[in-house]
């Protein structure tokens, strides 16, 4: 189990939800992602997730790429 300030480096699929954006875990479970800029391009895609999780399930996401 990660705790809070560790490092996240997840492959899934980029879930949009509104204004939110998640990312269905391919281990299971999502993250609520805390995002810079949108990746629009990329909701519903499998991309890699490399981030800072800042709180229960929560990621401040510094890089979203296609996996």
């Amino acid at each position: 189990m990660l705790v809070i300030g560790s490092r996240v480096d997840e492959i899934g699929t980029l879930i949009g939800d509104g204004a939110a954006f998640y990312l269905r875990r391919d281990r299971g479970g999502r993250y609520a992602l805390e995002l810079h800029r949108t990746p629009v391009d990329l909701i519903e895609k499998r991309v890699r997730l490399v981030g800072t999780l800042v709180g229960p399930d929560i990621v401040n996401a510094h890089g979203v790429t296609p996996a």
